[in-house]
């Protein structure tokens, strides 16, 4: 069980065409099969599967986590330290609002990574990050 494989994440949205563009226009997720109801997407070399439920309830709940309200449950991706730079580049000159501005944390100590997180036209929650080092994902 060494061998890492993409993942597949299913998530609903209460509105597939307004989604849709969000991920394929605003994220840059090229877009694979689809139906009426659902939308498959590359994210970032993962397939993630918008699913239309119009009974979707967009309220979060949020933990506090460094003085910050971070949303719960949310999903992302971690990039390298270059790519997450040029992202939040991208983003900001596609006008996304953020609910936690990108920023770093644990600055010079293991597990140093910069972080953000905003919505989606349905308000799932996403979290994009980088870790200065890959090696410390997971140090304590």
């Amino acid at each position: 069980m060494n061998k890492l494989f993409p993942f597949h994440l299913a998530i609903s949205v209460n509105n597939l065409e307004s989604c849709r563009l969000y991920y394929r226009e605003i994220l840059g997720c090229k877009e694979g099969r689809s139906s009426d109801d659902w939308v498959d997407f590359d994210f970032f070399g993962h397939q993630l599967v918008i699913h239309l439920d119009k009974n979707k309830s967009v309220s979060l709940n949020s933990n506090p986590v460094d003085g910050k309200e971070v949303p719960v449950p949310h999903f992302g991706i971690i990039l390298e330290w270059k790519v997450f730079n040029d992202f939040v580049e991208f983003l900001t000159n596609k006008q996304i609002k953020f609910i936690i501005k990108p920023h770093t944390r644990f600055k010079g100590l293991a597990g140093e990574q910069s972080t953000m997180f905003f919505k989606d036209p349905s308000g799932n929650a996403l979290e994009f990050k980088s870790f200065k080092d890959p090696k410390q994902i997971f140090s304590k």
